[in-house]
């Protein structure tokens, strides 16, 4: 069975000076403002490419918490950041050009080895590596922490 999720944008005006708000169907995000600055000046507030940094994260550290599962080990804690880059092309305009994914895991049980391949997998399989795949550069550092 297919899963749906959504979201809806406005945006007001042209594109330097105008203003946008995005929703998320959940509610967890509603008429939150984005702007030219907030997406290309770092002024404060989110943008497109932060939010698919966050789908990224997320995605990954499930997708690594169920591959380690699946091979018979219960992490303790995975945490996962993503950086999302954006650059302009020489033709115009801006294209998502990679994806890099830093996880650090605490995993009782596993060797250093085990643990690169299972992440490796785990990139694999996850959902939003998929669908950026072939279009952006997917980097993946993970590491092993020790476990208290």
């Amino acid at each position: 069975m297919a899963i749906e999720r959504k979201a809806s944008a406005v945006w007001s005006g042209d594109l330097k000076h105008g203003s946008g708000r995005f929703s998320m169907a959940s509610g967890t995000l509603t008429d939150t403002p984005y702007s030219f600055g907030t997406r290309f000046e770092n002024a404060p507030g989110t943008n497109p490419e932060e939010l698919i940094a966050a789908a990224h994260a997320s995605c990954y550290s499930m997708a690594l918490a169920a591959t380690l599962g699946a091979r018979g080990f219960a992490p303790d804690e995975v945490e996962t950041r993503a950086t999302c880059t954006l650059e302009p092309q020489s033709g115009g305009g801006f294209k998502i050009t990679r994806m890099h994914l830093q996880s650090r895991a605490k995993v009782p049980g596993i060797d250093a080895t085990q643990f690169a391949e299972i992440a490796k997998a785990a990139e694999a399989t996850c959902p939003v590596s998929n669908a950026l795949r072939g279009g952006v550069s997917i980097e993946l550092s993970a590491t092993l922490a020790q476990t208290i």
